[in-house]
């Protein structure tokens, strides 16, 4: 699909607008790296599996658990901002409960299968709802909604055991890759305090990578658990679509965005994904076939470096080209399996498939809700231009990405022939991806085109995520995993992604991987 005069007119004006803009932040001397603390309690570098196996074997008390988080939290977060409200005293007092609990002397075994995260600390994403706590979505007119009820994934965790310590900073009606609102101001990245930690999830990044929690719970329409668990340096799953259910979120997806809006975990450690996900998944757990053994040597792995070169995104940096090539030599060196490279044509429209998808209709001819009228969230829509004119004089209550979405998405509906043949493409590339994947194949894709930006920056580079954005259009499974540092001491990390509902193939790819590369690192350590 060869782009029009128009588009490749528009594609050059935003790469000189985007060059000016990052020219213009770049007048400002960037301060020195510095990155938080490194964690110095043993009992923070646990995995969630180990710490309730622990807690059940009674070799450590719940309530000590729990103090070690509040205090890191609170040694930290006034660095990184990611806890934006807590539950101390809450999560102590079932701590104590789970400590008598304990005390009553039930069968580790009982416990296990009854409660598999008993005792476990967790944070949640601040646009789920927790009960008690905000449940805003960093939206200025919800700043007084607090939540009656838990989310149906968060209810389901505090069942498992899990004990929530708080909820974590997120974008404007998470439709944003960096964590800042008018609510709860901006979050950083634990590795360097002047970059960013994503978004949507990016509260829930930032935590995690600073060891503030051990496990917790994102959203993922765009990239909103992958960018933040990439740029931070940890996990994060987004399943197959309609696995895990996303009831008790604000906003929840509507028509065809059902299909795309995933629930899933974040986390440090590889062996904490498939637990977390049977628990957030319930019923739905039973589309999956998370108890198949996996042979790595049978699986068809499959590599591609860039998207082909999409005139709106940046290209990918080097640092993150040459992570994923030791991938691919380790797995060949390793494993003996010849990762075959391909080059599929439609990536390079993975921006403009996922915006027409986006805003199409559903099979019932249900419209797709505006993002202006989210912004006006049930009172009156937002005009992203006079919104915009606002902005610029400091009236405004909303970002500035929020408010270029909105205009954004205007643009958009000017031209429904041409949306009509990407949606058309989109399903085309779907096809196309699961006769390639197949029952057996894993596909290696960059996270992201760059390594964590400064602040500010993503409104310079805005299609980036449509690295990650792809594939909630396309449905399918896929696993961010950290690899390391670059030479800035920032994570790189790699996107594995399968065919739908084959979750446990890059699940096992990602405990491979950590052990092999190391997974999450320390951030200051030195």
């Amino acid at each position: 699909m060869a782009l029009s005069r128009a588009e490749r007119f528009l594609a050059l004006l935003l790469r000189l607008l985007s060059r000016a803009c990052l020219a213009l932040l770049g007048l400002a001397p960037p301060a020195p790296p510095r990155a938080v603390p490194p964690p110095r309690r043993p009992l923070l570098l646990l995995p969630a599996r180990r710490l309730a196996a622990r807690l059940r074997a009674r070799r450590v008390s719940c309530v000590e658990v729990v103090e070690a988080y509040v205090g890191r939290i609170r040694e930290v977060n006034p660095l990184i901002n990611a806890v934006v409200r807590d539950r101390f005293e809450a999560a102590l007092q079932e701590a104590q409960q789970v400590d008598q609990l304990l005390e009553e002397g039930p069968a580790e075994e009982y416990l296990e299968e009854k409660f598999p995260l008993l005792g476990v600390p967790i944070t949640v994403k601040e646009a789920f709802a927790l009960h008690g706590m905000p449940n805003t979505s960093g939206l200025v007119t919800r700043r007084d909604v607090v939540a009656a009820s838990d989310a149906t994934v968060v209810s389901r965790l505090k069942q498992a055991g899990a004990i929530p310590l708080g909820v974590t900073n997120c974008s404007e009606l998470c439709m944003w890759y960096e964590s800042s609102n008018r609510v709860y101001g901006r979050t950083s990245n634990p590795y360097d305090l002047q970059r960013i930690a994503g978004g949507s999830s990016g509260g829930e990044g930032s935590a995690l990578a600073a060891a503030c929690s051990v496990i917790g719970v994102g959203s993922d329409i765009g990239g909103s658990i992958r960018m933040p668990a990439f740029f931070n340096g940890i996990f994060g799953h987004k399943p197959t679509t309609g696995v895990v259910p996303n009831d008790g979120q604000f906003p929840n997806a509507r028509g065809v965005r059902t299909s795309f809006l995933c629930t899933g975990p974040m986390c440090r450690y590889a062996e904490d994904l498939e637990p977390m996900l049977r628990v957030m998944a319930g019923p739905g757990v039973n589309k999956l076939k998370l108890d198949e053994k996996v042979s790595l040597e049978k699986i068809k792995f499959h590599c591609m470096d860039h998207d082909g070169g999409s005139v709106f995104v940046s290209p990918v940096d080097k640092e993150i080209l040459q992570a994923q090539k030791k991938v691919v030599e380790h797995l060949e060196s390793e494993l003996g399996v010849q990762v075959q490279r391909v080059a599929i044509h439609k990536m390079k429209y993975s921006f403009q498939i996922w915006s027409a998808m986006m805003s199409s209709k559903d099979s019932d001819g249900q419209e797709a809700q505006l993002f202006t009228d989210l912004l006006g969230d049930h009172g009156k829509p937002v005009w992203p231009l006079w919104e915009l004119l606002k902005w610029l004089v400091g009236m405004s209550s909303h970002t500035l990405p929020a408010i270029a979405l909105g205009l954004t998405e205007k643009v958009m509906k000017l031209n429904p022939g041409g949306n009509a043949k990407l949606v058309s493409m989109g399903k085309s590339l779907q096809e196309e991806m699961e006769a390639l994947l197949g029952p057996d194949g894993v596909l290696l894709y960059p996270s992201h085109p760059t390594i964590a930006p400064r602040h500010n920056s993503p409104i310079c580079m805005p299609f980036n995520f449509a690295y990650t954005a792809i594939f909630n259009v396309l449905g399918l499974p896929v696993t961010q995993c950290p690899l390391g540092l670059s030479s800035e001491g920032l994570p790189l990390g790699i996107q594995l992604v399968a065919a739908s509902y084959n979750d446990h193939l890059t699940l096992a790819v990602a405990r491979y991987l950590e052990e092999a590369f190391g997974g999450w690192v320390l951030p200051g350590k030195v």
